[in-house]
């Protein structure tokens, strides 16, 4: 098949699962072209079967904002006719399911039948969404898509709440590539963070207010009372401030390392012994899943679809949001003694199996060939 795939080129969840896909599909043979304002951060390698198109946005004088969903609309039309597309798959509501539509009609006129298939990820439809200045477009374009997947099932009936979606939602979960993150640490790498053999506690995000960054912090305050611990952090953004100012308020800085952005996530997560993700709000929580794939338990939030992904009790534990001392003492629990946290690491990977790109990439395929007969 010949996919047009259409997301953020970012390190955040929709674009790191869309590229992967993209990825896995090439892979099977599959033609695959990415249409995005910049090559996606996970899209490094070579492979014959990619194809990245970059939407140049002009700038003029008469617009203080450069219109980018016409000029993405105008890139979706050109690639789909010069390549001779079968879809276009289409991650995150705004701006890429209106910007598709606007491109299904322009091909529909000059004879053309293009279907869109829209994967919902979580803020496009909890926070973006839920803006009154988006939501008409929002709805429109997702009632407008041949196709409606998310996440989870936690996403799928948070959309239906939000929204009067006249479309069945289809729940294709996210993805990873277990073998990928199944690897040994470099202890080296651990050595050099933890000279004391120190555990480790990892937080990666976008460093957003949503993730609650301070209450990793707070969590980790009380884990080093008990347990010799150094906390790690993986990325950037607008919470990092925030939260070293409160480390050293706490006067556990020295014990808090920030990496910043990191491609080759697998290799952090390999030195980590418990990952803690306390977010206000995740569809998923895709970041949880890698540290499951890494044999890291994870101590979060029961909010969203986390309580889908990570088991209470199984692969770590999960608490209210905001709940800094449960969730603290949860930590306490499973780093205690080694046969406890091995255990939990166990509990991790057996679960996040059900995840792999093997169980989940066929589910899309199937999805495509709905349109594709002879694909």
């Amino acid at each position: 098949m010949r996919i047009g795939i259409v997301c953020y080129p970012t390190f955040g969840g929709s674009g790191v699962l869309a590229t992967e896909l993209g990825k896995a599909l090439a892979q099977k043979g599959h033609q695959v072209h990415f249409i995005t304002y910049q090559q996606p951060v996970r899209l490094s390698a070579f492979n014959p079967n990619i194809y990245y198109h970059e939407v140049q946005v002009p700038t003029y004088p008469l617009f203080d904002f450069p219109p980018y969903e016409t000029a993405l609309a105008s890139t979706m039309v050109n690639v789909i006719k010069n390549y001779n597309l079968d879809l276009l798959h289409v991650h995150y509501a705004i701006p890429h399911a209106s910007a598709a539509y606007m491109a299904k009609k322009i091909l529909h006129d000059e004879g053309y039948d293009i279907p869109v298939i829209t994967t919902l990820h979580g803020t496009d439809i909890t926070l973006v969404g839920k803006d009154k200045m988006y939501s008409p477009v929002v709805a429109f374009s997702i009632n407008k898509s041949d196709v409606i997947t998310a996440v989870s099932q936690n996403l799928r009936e948070e959309t239906h709440s939000t929204f009067d979606i006249k479309k069945e939602i289809e729940v294709v979960y996210n993805f990873i590539d277990v073998k990928r993150f199944n690897r040994k640490p470099f202890d080296a790498f651990k050595k050099v963070l933890a000279p004391n053999g120190e555990k480790v506690l990892l937080h990666a995000s976008n460093f957003r207010q949503v993730k609650r960054v301070p209450d990793v912090v707070e969590i980790f305050y009380e884990v080093q009372k008990e347990i010799p611990s150094k906390l790690l952090f993986v990325g950037d953004g607008p919470e990092r401030l925030p939260a070293e100012d409160l480390g050293r308020k706490l006067g556990i800085f020295e014990k808090m390392i920030f990496v910043g952005k990191q491609e080759q996530i697998e290799d952090v997560f390999a030195i980590a012994d418990l990952f803690l993700l306390p977010s206000e709000y995740e569809s998923f929580g895709l970041a949880a899943l890698e540290a499951m794939a890494s044999k890291v338990p994870v101590i979060s939030s029961n909010a969203g679809g986390l309580k889908e992904v990570n088991i209470d009790g199984v692969t770590g534990y999960t608490a209210n949001v905001g709940d800094v001392q449960t969730m603290s003492e949860r930590a306490i629990e499973i780093l205690r003694d080694d046969a406890t946290l091995q255990q939990f690491r166990q509990g991790a990977f057996d679960h996040a199996q059900q995840y792999n790109m093997d169980a989940i990439i066929p589910q899309y395929e199937a999805i495509y060939r709905r349109f594709c007969k002879d694909c």
